[in-house]
């Protein structure tokens, strides 16, 4: 699933090319994604300007003029990919933003996890998929001592509470396992059992691991490409993330597996306890 870092690599990849730009149409093949497209996206989108592009969490939004936005998520297995028209469309393509330069910006969802919709801009943080969400680690404010704060109270494995959108946005899976190593903290310790010092490194080893992730591109594992098509290759410094059994690059022992939430873990026994 693209995480915090693969859909800031998508608006990076993209703001240059779409700021200015005007939608003309939007062609809608598929409206059934993990919420319907609007029947009204079309007529609600149609000769707006982009005025520019941002994310919150997962989300990448673009604000157009009038006053409105329109919010991407990529779900599991999305892409959005700016094409030239006369390109022969792939499979699993829903939906086909048209722009005022001859371009068209493609969304294409294999799963059908994602969701594309309109919100007004003033009201995003009020609108029912952001108001929960919590801080954005590459802000300013996030801290491993805001995480020591947000953590009192609760007895949650600490990769489970820093996968919590609640209190942080963002770090998914990868990016979770991948900080805990660099931080030198067991996946399954509670987080009433993390002292002070070992709260900063959390946060300077989230922060770290997401920018290092954005810089190469993001992380390719299945479908991700950024929004001219090319794959990302974090997956090549992963430290632990997919590597069970093979040797911990700082100690040389096997990198273990664990499931937590019906999900994989990973980490190193020696350097983790």
């Amino acid at each position: 699933m693209p995480e915090l870092p693969e859909v800031e690599v998508l608006r990076r990849t993209l703001e240059p090319h779409l700021e200015g730009d005007r939608i003309e149409s939007v062609l809608v093949r598929e409206r059934r994604l993990r919420e319907p497209v609007s029947p009204q996206l079309s007529r609600r989108l149609s000769g707006r300007r982009i005025e520019r592009l941002r994310r919150r969490s997962k989300y990448l939004l673009v604000d157009l003029d009038g006053e409105l936005t329109l919010a991407v998520h990529l779900g599991m297995s999305g892409r959005l990919t700016l094409r030239p028209p006369e390109m022969t469309a792939e499979n699993h393509e829903h939906l086909v933003f048209r722009l005022a330069s001859g371009r068209d910006l493609r969304f294409r969802d294999p799963r059908r996890f994602g969701l594309v919709f309109t919100v007004a801009t003033h009201r995003l943080a009020e609108d029912r998929h952001f108001r929960h969400l919590g801080a954005e680690p590459l802000e300013g404010g996030f801290s491993g001592q805001m995480l020591r704060r947000r953590a009192r109270g609760r007895r949650a494995p600490v990769k489970s509470f820093l996968m919590d959108a609640r209190i942080v946005v963002g770090i998914g899976n990868i990016y979770a396992s991948e900080a805990l190593y660099r931080a030198g903290v067991h996946p399954l310790r509670s987080v009433t059992r993390i002292a002070a010092p070992r709260w900063t490194a959390i946060g300077a080893s989230v922060v770290g691991v997401l920018s290092d992730a954005i810089a190469q591109g993001g992380t390719t594992l299945n479908d991700f490409s950024d929004g001219l098509g090319e794959s990302g290759y974090f997956q090549v410094s992963l430290d632990v993330y997919g590597r069970e059994g093979l040797p911990c690059p700082r100690c040389g022992a096997s990198i273990r597996r664990i499931r937590q939430l019906g999900r994989s873990t990973y980490y190193c026994a020696s350097c983790q306890r």
